[in-house]
């Protein structure tokens, strides 16, 4: 019977963090608002409940390891739905864990796009800038107003 009822409770995530807005020069000092929903809690504030990083995450909270303010208000929102999750009133998100950034290997060969070295690997030195696109678009239009078979002559090797 009680596992039914925790099925039946509504997942509802925890409130989001509220911290405030930085103050900025060009605006002289003058906010429109004063406070903002943030990425995630602090870790002091999560330590204030008396959870660990991972248990917290685990229970879906997002946590902001960067952030270092503490602000009550946030304490008393996320204590008041951690006792709600405790009762079984409510059944917490998946677990927030962080994400994984996965980062590309290396393909083994330098850029050279349009440096000295990348011209000169090309084989364009002592042509200048003669092989580029800006060049070959310039060719072909010339061509085309002079109504030169153009594309024939260069792809299929005819007059």
């Amino acid at each position: 019977m009680s596992q039914g009822a925790v099925s039946e409770a509504p997942i509802v995530p925890p409130p989001p963090p509220l911290v405030k807005v930085p103050r900025l020069i060009q605006s002289a000092g003058l906010q429109s608002r004063e406070w903002k929903i943030g990425r995630g809690y602090s870790v002091g504030e999560i330590k204030a409940l008396g959870l660990s990083v991972k248990e917290a995450r685990m229970l879906g909270i997002y946590v902001d390891e960067r952030r270092r303010t503490v602000w009550q208000h946030n304490v008393e929102r996320l204590r008041e739905w951690l006792i709600k999750v405790l009762r079984g009133e409510i059944r917490p998100p998946d677990p927030a864990l962080p994400k994984l950034v996965k980062i590309k290997p290396k393909r083994g060969r330098v850029f050279r796009g349009l440096t000295p070295a990348g011209r000169r690997m090309r084989g364009l030195m002592s042509v200048k800038l003669r092989e580029t696109h800006k060049h070959k678009w310039k060719k072909k239009q010339k061509e085309r107003k002079l109504k030169k078979r153009h594309e024939a002559v260069r792809a299929k090797g005819g007059h």
